[in-house]
């Protein structure tokens, strides 16, 4: 049981302390994975960037996810739930799109005009506050895989067993606290699991703003 999101990423950043310095860059899922990935930067003293996967939701249930997205190419798509669901393509062409539209709305909100880091033969790691299907952390492990990093690394607090085992095949490494058979949700392995805000999420970026070139430039 962790406390918070903030104890979380404290202990995550112990687990993970032979990255401290490497030049490593830690890419956090938000929102909440952001408040889990500042710890895991700040005391491994590394840079702090995001990568913003999005649920795309069954028809008439948008919990349930049929898949996920990060850019154009790749998305994740489950297709025995959208063959069991008989989910129209035109469908999911277009929740592709809106959420394609939200990703982008969200990068500008939370960094402005500031560039990616570039992951080009770089340690890379994943941080969220913890995986249910694992889906949307899915297709951030793709979508980083694209642009070769030296490796790929999955941090996490908490993960199912099903879901652990099936995520540890997809990265080079795996590191998560809490594996449970008995998972219902991740918030019921956090005291506090209240919704990071917008706000939150903004003044936790601003503070690694050196780590980041303007596009401008």
């Amino acid at each position: 049981m962790f406390r918070d999101r903030v104890d979380a990423g404290r202990r995550l950043a112990r687990r993970l302390e032979y990255y401290k310095g490497s030049g490593a860059v830690v890419l956090a899922i938000p929102r909440g994975g952001v408040v889990v990935g500042d710890k895991v930067a700040e005391e491994l003293n590394l840079p702090l960037d995001l990568i913003i996967p999005r649920k795309i939701g069954a028809p008439g249930n948008p919990e349930l996810a049929i898949g996920a997205v990060v850019t154009r190419d790749r998305p994740m798509i489950n297709e025995p739930l959208v063959q069991e669901l008989g989910v129209p393509d035109s469908y999911i062409e277009s929740e592709i799109e809106e959420q394609l539209n939200e990703i982008i709305r969200r990068r500008k909100l939370y960094l402005g005009d500031r560039a990616p880091i570039p992951l080009k033969d770089r340690v890379v790691i994943i941080v969220d506050d913890g995986l249910a299907t694992g889906y949307t952390a899915l297709a951030a492990i793709n979508a980083v895989k694209q642009q070769y990093p030296e490796k790929l690394v999955l941090a996490i607090p908490v993960a199912p067993a099903d879901t652990y085992d099936r995520m540890k095949r997809k990265v080079d490494e795996i590191v998560c606290l809490e594996v449970h058979e008995l998972f219902f949700a991740v918030g019921q392995f956090y005291e506090d699991f209240s919704q990071t805000t917008d706000a939150e999420v903004i003044d936790i970026l601003s503070k690694y703003r050196n780590s980041y070139q303007s596009t401008d430039v």
